[in-house]
């Protein structure tokens, strides 16, 4: 807890985008103008924060954005960031606008940053979890989760219907660095047959022997969702070991890609964006700083920004045994 008044805070995006980022924005610019702050944009996250890109915002500012994908404030990886001259730079000009609050909206990449830049220079700063991957401990959805895995869930429907015309089994690759969660719900909801993901050690040979299982009793359509990070290598190295097991296979890879980044956000996810945007600025006014906004069990949480960044969500063991079971 902190003492210190905040009456000027800046709002950036970092790291990837997600669809919400901008209902984030909006609810952190319109509740620091209510309370009567100052509010500031930063361009292309701690980007911009180096390249004094930051400019005034007011209520207006962020009228008609609640609908769009990706963010206004536009997003980046700084390099620059990293060294501590570059953060130097940085706080000089927060500095010279009187700024002495912060909102982060990104992944724990951006916390991690957030976390030295406020332990170096004093600037209390709050931490919202933006990302379509979900890895982030401390709160039960992240922005841009909801909307990441519905598309994929509309892509991969489409695609069983192509595969039931044709018998064919489809390699469905979705996005999510090195976490699972985007497999696993979208396979789940779309009926796979086999999701893998990095939390779970995969079994090829088992999946070969259940696919010729399958084969033998007629069930010619399959769908196999793989999350990006799997250790075996994504949906292209899986493709490829299925067909050396089963040459006499109609197989087809698909990779949804980036079009799981882009979008309307869904309503879950701009109703946890106001609703974290609106209490991340709650938590500066009452000094409760250097914390992630996150939502647990539909209440918020605060976990401090020193065990967001080293915490990673876990997939619990029932998630997996649901997989199995109606995988089978």
């Amino acid at each position: 807890m902190s003492t210190k008044k905040v009456n000027r805070i800046a709002v950036l995006t970092s790291g990837g985008d997600a669809p919400g980022m901008n209902a984030a924005i909006r609810a952190v610019v319109r509740t620091g103008v209510h309370y009567g702050m100052e509010v500031f944009g930063v361009s292309r996250g701690y980007n911009g924060m180096i390249e004094d890109d930051i400019f005034p915002m007011e209520s207006k500012s962020v009228g008609n954005i609640i609908q769009r994908g990706g963010t206004i404030l536009k997003t980046a990886r700084s390099a620059a960031f990293l060294e501590p001259a570059g953060r130097k730079i940085a706080y000089e000009n927060l500095k010279k606008r009187g700024i002495n609050g912060m909102v982060v909206i990104g992944g724990d990449g951006s916390f991690k940053g957030a976390q030295i830049f406020s332990h170096e220079f004093d600037i209390p700063c709050i931490g919202i979890p933006g990302t379509i991957d979900k890895d982030i401990a401390g709160s039960d959805f992240t922005i841009g989760f909801d909307t990441a895995v519905n598309t994929a869930v509309e892509a991969i429907d489409k695609i069983r219907d192509t595969a039931d015309a044709h018998d064919r089994l489809f390699v469905v690759e979705v996005m999510g660095r090195d976490a699972g969660y985007i497999a696993l719900h979208s396979g789940i909801a779309t009926g796979a047959e086999n999701i893998l993901i990095p939390e779970s050690k995969t079994d090829m040979e088992g999946m070969i022997a259940s696919l010729t299982e399958k084969e033998k009793r007629k069930k010619l359509v399959n769908l196999i969702v793989v999350a990006e990070g799997d250790e075996f290598g994504g949906g292209t190295q899986v493709g490829n070991f299925i067909k050396e097991k089963l040459p006499n296979a109609d197989i087809r890879v698909c990779i949804l890609g980036h079009i799981q980044r882009g979008g309307s956000p869904s309503c879950l996810d701009r109703l946890i964006a106001s609703r974290m945007g609106y209490h991340a600025v709650e938590c500066l006014i009452s000094g409760t700083h250097n914390v992630m906004v996150g939502i647990v069990d539909n209440k918020m949480k605060y976990t401090p920004l020193d065990k967001a960044v080293k915490a990673k969500q876990k997939i619990s063991e029932e998630w997996l045994k649901i997989v199995k079971i109606l995988a089978s």
